[in-house]
């Protein structure tokens, strides 16, 4: 019976890895380099497809499999992700970059919190939307979808916000720089779309296209906010134990805390890769391989996600994560324009 089980489960797993497959083949045309288009993105979508179509047509024992590809190997790329930082990429940016990407963090989540309870939102895909657009898109939806152990319509919906308004600015940002609307130096723009962009993708592709000396700057700024996702988490945590204790307690009791180990193990992980004794080839080697495990979590998510669901959830996600798409334009240039030329 258990072998049955695990070979059940190894059957849905193995779907999975197949759409993941799938999206690195896909993400491999030039069109989605040269928008920087990233395979977990392409990941999601041939989810949603599967759950739009296949869905009903394959046996109900792969859904464990599909399931522990949303959450546990979900888990490890998070962890993962930290290869792809230093605590030395942290100091090489200044107080200018860390102190706005505070900001923009905490303003971001803040604000699209409450202007979700403005626009009587489902709490938890307010809560997923704001953190996607605050810190780094796809991962930061994915790492909060972890720690709140919501529904994974909620996620995929939050994450189609991140990835329209991500990709928007990005097409946006080198235009405006190049026409010389914006009126930043090189620094000041490589702090402006670091601290505001939502995907890494996406401060990658902007970045190269206003330059090199821009594009490391926007890099190493965004991968800031990445690693504000690690007291994000805990944060998130806290309150999620809160709230469940109140809500069974009537407010006795003490909360729980259900700490999210994969952020602390994702902090610890930019702690090693800190002190740089791994070979370049292998580091690579590793966010290839965390890539696709991401990819893989992000197509189970999309293959719990039924249209129906996305009407469910209704306009009002997109609605703020457009306000929040404002606000990080026009708040991320004030204080590009007129913060950061403090510290450089």
């Amino acid at each position: 019976m258990l072998t049955n089980k695990r070979s059940s489960m190894l059957h849905g797993v193995l779907l999975i890895a197949l759409f993941a497959c799938a999206a690195f083949y896909i993400g491999s045309a030039d069109i989605f380099i040269e928008l920087s288009i990233s395979p977990m993105i392409i990941g999601i979508v041939l989810g949603m497809i599967y759950a739009n179509s296949l869905r009903n047509h394959l046996p109900e024992t792969w859904v464990p499999g599909i399931q522990f590809c949303s959450k546990k190997i979900l888990r490890l790329g998070i962890i993962l992700y930290g290869f792809r930082l230093t605590f030395t990429d942290v100091i090489a940016v200044g107080a200018a970059g860390m102190l706005i990407d505070a900001i923009v963090v905490a303003v971001t989540i803040l604000g699209g919190i409450g202007i979700g309870k403005l626009l009587k939102m489902d709490s938890e895909t307010a809560l997923l939307t704001s953190v996607g657009s605050g810190i780094c898109g796809a991962a930061a939806v994915l790492g909060a979808e972890s720690t709140i152990q919501t529904k994974p319509f909620k996620t995929a919906v939050a994450v189609a916000t991140v990835v329209i308004f991500g990709t928007i600015a990005m097409f946006i940002y080198p235009v405006a720089y190049r026409a010389g609307i914006l009126g930043l130096s090189p620094g000041e723009m490589g702090i402006f779309a670091g601290s505001t962009l939502h995907e890494v993708a996406h401060a990658v592709g902007a970045g190269n296209a206003m330059g090199e000396e821009i594009a490391s700057t926007a890099i190493i700024v965004k991968m800031i906010r990445v690693m504000l996702l690690v007291p994000v988490l805990l944060i998130l945590a806290y309150w999620v134990a809160l709230k469940r204790s109140k809500s069974e307690n009537a407010g006795s009791g003490k909360a729980k805390i259900a700490i999210p180990w994969f952020a602390l193990g994702f902090l610890a992980v930019i702690g090693f890769n800190s002190f740089d004794l791994l070979p370049a080839v292998a580091v690579d080697t590793i966010n290839y391989i965390d890539t696709f495990l991401l990819t893989m979590a992000m197509a189970a998510l999309g293959a719990e996600t039924s249209i129906d669901k996305f009407r469910k959830a209704g306009p009002k996600p997109f609605i703020l994560a457009a306000i929040l798409f404002v606000w990080l334009m026009v708040g991320g240039w004030l204080m590009a324009k007129f913060l950061a030329p403090l510290f450089l």
